[in-house]
Formats: structure tokens, sequence, C-alpha cells
């Protein structure tokens, strides 16, 4: 190895560690003594603007109620800095950057059984229309078994049965065609 690739090894690590660090300062906020500014503009714990303040200043008032000081803003001149617990911030951070799983956006099954009375249809269809309202998709799956098979044109009235009473309790729209399974078939449906 000669001298003169030595050097630009070492900036390629030092470029990757600058990187490193920059990532680390993205997915987690600067807290307590990390924070670099002279001045903040603080809010305590809930939620209540106290005003800018200088940093040894929100320093010590988040010692004496013992909690973290978290800056959660960096582009301003004067950042923004929260009174709160660290851990706990990082959770909801985590949680909000999920977009919402809980929030709605997943795929929901309703499972239909061949079998299925008009009442139990009524109760899977307030189902349906909780979901939806939750903003989730709904995989309607009507299952076949045996003999059933061969009466899917049934089938398939039914879970037409099921949509016009879905229907009613909320307007919906379909995804396409149902979708052929082994045991019988799948349609997706979405709130309109």
């Amino acid at each position: 190895m000669d001298a003169g690739s030595l050097p630009a090894a070492s900036t390629s690590f030092q470029i990757n560690q600058d990187s490193r660090i920059i990532l680390k300062s993205i997915l987690k906020p600067l807290v307590n003594n990390q924070i670099r500014a002279d001045k903040v503009r603080l809010i305590d714990e809930t939620g209540k603007q106290l005003g800018v303040l200088s940093l040894n200043e929100a320093l010590l008032l988040a010692e004496q109620k013992k909690l973290d000081l978290i800056q959660v803003t960096e582009k301003l001149e004067t950042p923004v800095c929260k009174l709160g617990d660290h851990g706990k911030y990082l959770y909801w951070l985590a949680k909000k950057q999920k977009g919402g799983k809980n929030q709605g956006g997943e795929t929901k099954g309703v499972r239909l059984s061949f079998g299925i009375s008009l009442h139990d249809m009524e109760t899977k269809a307030k189902q349906a229309e909780k979901f939806l309202k939750q903003g989730n998709k709904i995989a309607i799956e009507m299952v076949l078994h045996g003999r059933e098979k061969a009466l899917s044109k049934i089938a398939r009235e039914k879970t037409n049965q099921f949509l016009e009473i879905l229907d009613k309790l909320i307007p919906i729209k379909t995804e396409g065609n149902a979708q052929k399974r082994p045991k019988g078939f799948t349609i997706i449906i979405t709130k309109s």
C-alpha cells in the first residue's frame, strides 16, 4: 500500500463518520447538554409556552422538574425545546413516523361462510362499517368447502347481498373483480 492511497481511505471514513452523526441527529432529537443554542423557546410538559429563556435557565428548570430538555426544532434561529420524558418522546416520534398503522390504512378481513344467516350478515356489516370509518380497506372472503364450491353462483349472490347491506350503512366501492382462491373468493372494498 502506498502513502497516496492512505489519505483517501481516511477521508472516506471521515465522510461515513459525518454521515452517521447527521443520521443520528435526524433520527434522535438533541436532549439536555447536547443542545448547543444560547437561547431556546421553551414549552413545558403541559404544552404551555414559557417564552424565550437562556439554555442554562431551561436546563435548570428541567432539572428542578426532573424532566429532560428536548429540542423539538432546529430550523429556527431560536430552537423550540420542550420539557418531558426523552424516552416517551422517542416512542411518540416512532409511532408518528410509522404513519398510523393504528390509525387506519390496513386491510382488514371479514369472512363469510356459505350458510351465513341474514342476522350474521348484518352483524358483520356493522363490523365492516367500523373498519371502513377507521380508513381501512376490507377483504371480504367467501369461504367454500367441499360441494359448496360447485354452488359458487349462490355464494356470489350472498356476497352481493352482504355488499348491499353494507352499502346502506356506508357508501362503498369495490377494487377490481373478485379474486378466486382455493377455498372460495375474495373482494376488496373501500369507502367511497
